[in-house]
């Protein structure tokens, strides 16, 4: 085979390859702004001050244990903190 017909057949596997791919790409990169829209939701909330899961869940209609694995996550990079006990639940701030 020529190098012509080798550099076309890469080429067409590639396209295929796009193609084949394009579904699941959309739906990583879809995954990704739902995420950080979540994100950005719940930094926006505590910039009003303190809150606890409950209390962000309600302020973002979401789930508890959604918001948990959030604000975890977050509490993990350093992003958020835990303050004082309310009641039964710690507050969480943002970490300026």
């Amino acid at each position: 085979m020529n190098e012509q017909k080798k550099e076309y057949l890469a080429s067409m596997d590639l396209k295929t390859l796009r193609q084949e791919r394009k579904n699941s790409v959309d739906r990583a990169r879809e995954t990704i702004k739902n995420q950080n829209r979540i994100i950005k939701a719940i930094k926006e909330t505590l910039t009003e001050g303190g809150k606890t899961i409950p209390d962000l869940a309600d302020a973002l209609a979401m789930s508890t244990e959604t918001v948990l694995m959030y604000v975890s996550t977050l509490k993990k990079y350093g992003i958020i903190g835990e303050g004082a006990k309310d009641g039964d639940y710690f507050t969480y701030q943002l970490i300026k």
